[in-house]
């Protein structure tokens, strides 16, 4: 299994229409269910010109097939917020998104930043078990957002550059393939 990180590019807009299609996946990605082709294609299509300074995202890739994104956002020069979503439900619980999320911290370390934040609705063990394993730190609660349909608390969490060098997964960083 080959997971890899590239840049958006056009014609990526199919997969997240496809992905849109799975209302399962829509809710668990905080998407809105329902919406048509032609607003997702549009909203992909400002994704992959990037045009926003504070919002980086990346496809990635199972075997080179586009399997789902990561992305960095409410970036500054020090910080940003790490998100993935892997819109092929039958990817869920493989490792794909801790290889891309490992990958994408590689970018975030890349860049220069020195925190990565992430945000995980409670009831979302899978979220949770992964960034522990990425070294993150739970740092915070914020009040409750929609989740499946149903308000619940949201987990805050930081990974700071300098404890990632430290942590004992950071070796599985490098090597993992």
């Amino acid at each position: 299994m080959s997971v890899a990180l590239r840049p958006l590019e056009p014609g990526d807009e199919g997969a997240a229409v496809r992905w849109a299609a799975d209302p399962l996946f829509c809710q668990a990605a905080s998407w809105t269910v329902g919406l048509s082709p032609r607003v997702i294609r549009r909203h992909w299509a400002a994704l992959i010109a990037g045009t926003q300074a504070d919002f980086r995202r990346w496809g990635v890739t199972l075997d080179a097939r586009l399997v789902g994104y990561v992305d960095l956002a409410n970036l500054s020069t020090l910080s940003g917020e790490l998100g993935v979503a892997i819109g092929e439900r039958s990817l869920w619980g493989q490792g794909v998104a801790r290889r891309a999320c490992e990958l994408l911290l590689q970018e975030a370390w890349e860049l220069g930043l020195h925190t990565v934040t992430a945000e995980v609705h409670r009831p979302n063990m899978r979220s949770h078990a992964l960034m522990r394993r990425l070294g993150f730190q739970q740092c915070g609660i914020r009040r409750p957002e929609p989740y499946y349909g149903v308000p619940v608390a949201v987990v805050q969490y930081v990974l700071k550059r300098q404890d990632r060098a430290l942590s004992p997964s950071s070796a599985d960083t490098r090597t993992a393939g």
